[in-house]
């Protein structure tokens, strides 16, 4: 058995999830016990500054290294304040913050990086630092490997979900709704049914909804808690049918996406479109709502090889009740539950799934599913940090 930390803050950038697992086994045979999760909050001053780059604000290189640092430093200390037992972790899985990511072809607007064979992803938070800081083993940067070899550098769980929630019998959707919505269609077990699986980014999560609440309150609110203002509106179909034509929910997966496309400018676009409709601010958030359920269905029925028997939903957006009541209605009769309902935390999955990934990457196991990124082959994910 081995104790490993699992870190990450994603696209919503609301804080650092810390997992804390036992994990036994080494390939898909795997088991994992959660020991302690929990989210730290960004101190606000460092979550305006994510927040800024991640929309495109201009810095300077040495204003990129100190907020590098910065990230580290946080992600350091989460990683020693989960330890609340004698036996302590011995390895950490750092995805760290992303603050910019671009598939190659992205093949969508401004953001196509049309003369260029790879992508790229930049994730801040150092691993050399963690290590430093925390006297750990640290893995980190696990998306350029998948890159290197062609691959989007995303989604990167997809074999950690095939190890964990896999079912002999039954296909699933595994939906992570984070700032993004990314989406694992797994089949049942059988022969061949690695080469089966497929995932990619269905588009908006979280992201224009927290956006839209922030503008709305001027600040006062980063998030609608379990949808409950929304709930209170309309959705506006015809907005929905409109902004459902964006090219990228047309795009044949493998795909990947983020703020860079769903992010400030969007939703300001969003709101200028909605100026028409007169709509009321709780209408507003009815209607992002709906194109984030909206899209994920529309990715399932245009893009899956059949509908799923299940969907396990996970991340920030699984405990917004009304997201997930309209996703229920759209995929009916299929159900809609969460991943805690067949035994792994909605909230820590991802921060899990890391924690995995180091621990593959110390055995020598690829982590990648090129079925998934659009990789020519399976790698090893992530560089590890020693602390001599």
């Amino acid at each position: 058995m081995t104790r490993v930390i699992g870190l990450i803050s994603g696209t919503s950038v609301d804080g650092i999830d810390a997992a804390l697992v036992d994990i036994s086994g080494t390939d898909l045979d795997l088991k994992i016990d959660l020991v302690a999760g929990k989210t730290y909050p960004y101190p606000s001053n460092l979550r305006e500054d994510i927040m800024s780059v991640c929309s495109g604000a201009t810095i300077s290189m040495a204003e990129l290294a100190e907020l590098d640092d910065a990230i580290a430093h946080v992600f350091a200390q989460a990683a020693l304040d989960i330890q609340m037992s004698d036996q302590k972790a011995t390895l950490i899985g750092s995805h760290g913050q992303t603050v910019y990511h671009l598939p190659a072809k992205a093949g969508v607007g401004d953001v196509a990086r049309a003369n260029s064979t790879l992508g790229y992803s930049l994730q801040l938070g150092r691993g050399a630092v963690i290590a430093n800081l925390t006297g750990m083993t640290t893995v980190s940067n696990f998306r350029v490997a998948d890159i290197a070899v062609g691959g989007q550098g995303a989604p990167l769980v997809p074999r950690v979900e095939a190890a964990l929630l896999s079912h002999p019998q039954q296909s699933s959707c595994i939906q992570n709704i984070g700032g993004i919505g990314n989406v694992t269609y797994m089949p049942p077990r059988d022969d061949n049914w690695l080469t089966k699986i497929r995932a990619w980014d269905t588009g908006p999560g979280n992201s224009l909804l927290d956006l839209a609440v922030q503008h709305l309150t001027d600040g006062a609110k980063t998030y609608d808690d379990q949808g409950a203002w929304a709930a209170t509106g309309t959705p506006c179909n015809s907005l929905v049918e409109q902004w459902l034509r964006q090219e990228y929910f047309h795009l044949s997966p493998p795909k990947s996406t983020g703020r860079e496309l769903f992010g400030v400018t969007y939703l300001h676009q969003c709101l200028k479109d909605a100026e028409a409709y007169q709509l009321s601010s709780a209408d507003i958030l009815a209607t992002l709502t709906e194109l984030t359920a909206a899209s994920i269905v529309h990715s399932y029925v245009t893009f899956l090889p059949e509908m799923p028997q299940q969907v396990l939903l996970c991340g920030g957006g699984s405990r917004n009740l009304y997201l997930k009541n309209r996703l229920q209605i759209l995929l009916t009769p299929v159900p809609v539950l969460t991943t805690d309902e067949v035994g792994l935390s909605s909230d820590f999955k991802e921060a899990i799934a890391f924690a995995v990934l180091a621990h593959w990457r110390q055995l020598g196991i690829p982590g990648n599913l090129p079925t998934a990124t659009g990789a020519s082959q399976e790698v090893l994910l992530g560089e590890i940090h020693t602390n001599f």
